[in-house]
């Protein structure tokens, strides 16, 4: 199990993912401040991983607050909920776990708690969340790897593995699954401009498990779909509307569009909490606007002209016509979405 967050006595221990692949170092974070600043400087990624960062600055806050009472901590906490929701905007798992801590902080308000008492239960809770998130990745792998051929090439994009989650991974736990269960899978990982999750993070936790890897520069994925070199393209999620319209990582839109042209099968991992029933398309999907320093610089060494213009969304949106099937921890979701998800979720209550 790659670390890539922890709660620990002495705070939130997490694996900094921008130092990766070359240097593997952590950072304790100990206070909510701490794990907003972590989330939005890409420290942590991945939009599962990323809730249960806030979950935990949530403990955090109630493990550092003076406050006596949940009455008298009640105000701190709803600016650390303001605080953490503010970090990103596109993925919903973030918005998803603060709702589930203030739901649990309410519960504990209304019943007059002791700070002792909150500071037990919220850390709890955030605790199961990452429990959870570990058990629906390898739910997900079960469901996933039947998807995949006994043997041949998968493609994916930017990083869904154990890395964006609290272990095992959505995209790359089917992968994972899928090689656990004796299939032969090769992968090539495109890199991901501008960040290179691809070529940084899931290069490197694939070489880690032993899955044969190979980097693709963005703008490769075509030719060798041509060629018939890739029998599958498996990714994750951000945010899942109502209708099965999918933010994820900008470049994955263009890579499914190929994928339809090529007849090759386009799979979507993530977990429930990634869809937004709020959401009724794509369309409404708030999409980050990162800096431009990660387009113009690179090591620190600048690439692109004094004062030229940079576009640099985080997120493209992929139509549900391009996506073959969702692979959720309750299953399969299939077109037409729309009813394939508001099944999933009457079924769960």
């Amino acid at each position: 199990m790659i670390p890539t967050l922890e709660w620990t006595q002495e705070g939130v221990r997490f694996l900094d993912q921008t130092r990766l692949p070359l240097e593997e170092t952590y950072l304790l974070a100990t206070t909510p401040d701490e794990v907003a600043t972590i989330i939005t400087t890409m420290v942590v990624r991945g939009a599962p991983a990323i809730g249960v960062s806030a979950a935990m600055g949530l403990a955090l806050a109630a493990k550092a607050s003076a406050a006596t009472s949940a009455a008298e901590f009640a105000d701190s906490y709803e600016a650390s909920c303001r605080l953490l929701a503010a970090t990103r905007p596109t993925a919903v798992n973030l918005f998803w776990a603060i709702d589930r801590m203030r739901r649990v902080f309410a519960g504990l308000l209304s019943s007059g708690s002791s700070m002792e008492a909150v500071r037990t239960r919220l850390e709890a809770e955030a605790r199961a969340m990452y429990d959870e998130d570990i058990a629906a990745c390898r739910s997900m792998g079960r469901f996933g790897a039947d998807l995949l051929p006994d043997e041949g090439t998968v493609l994916t994009h930017c990083n869904a593995g154990a890395l964006a989650t609290c272990g095992y991974g959505t995209a790359l736990g089917v992968i994972r699954a899928a090689v656990e269960a004796g299939k032969k899978i090769h992968v090539f990982a495109d890199e991901t401009r501008p960040f290179l999750q691809g070529a940084r993070l899931t290069a490197w936790e694939l070489m880690a498990d032993g899955i044969p890897t190979t980097v693709l520069c963005d703008n490769m994925a075509a030719s060798l779909m041509r060629q018939g070199r890739i029998q599958a393209v498996v990714v994750g999620a951000d945010r899942i509307a109502a209708n099965g319209d999918v933010a994820n990582k900008i470049g994955t839109y263009g890579v499914a569009v190929l994928a339809k042209e090529h007849g090759i099968p386009f799979y979507v991992a993530a977990p429930w909490s990634t869809i937004d029933p709020a959401t009724a398309t794509g369309e409404a999907i708030p999409i980050e606007e990162r800096s431009a320093v990660e387009v113009t610089h690179h090591g620190g060494r600048q690439l692109t002209p004094h004062g030229v213009g940079i576009c640099n969304p985080a997120f493209d949106v992929t139509p549900a016509r391009y996506v073959t099937a969702i692979i959720t921890e309750r299953g399969l979701l299939r077109a037409p979405y729309l009813e394939s998800i508001a099944q999933g979720a009457s079924a769960a209550q």
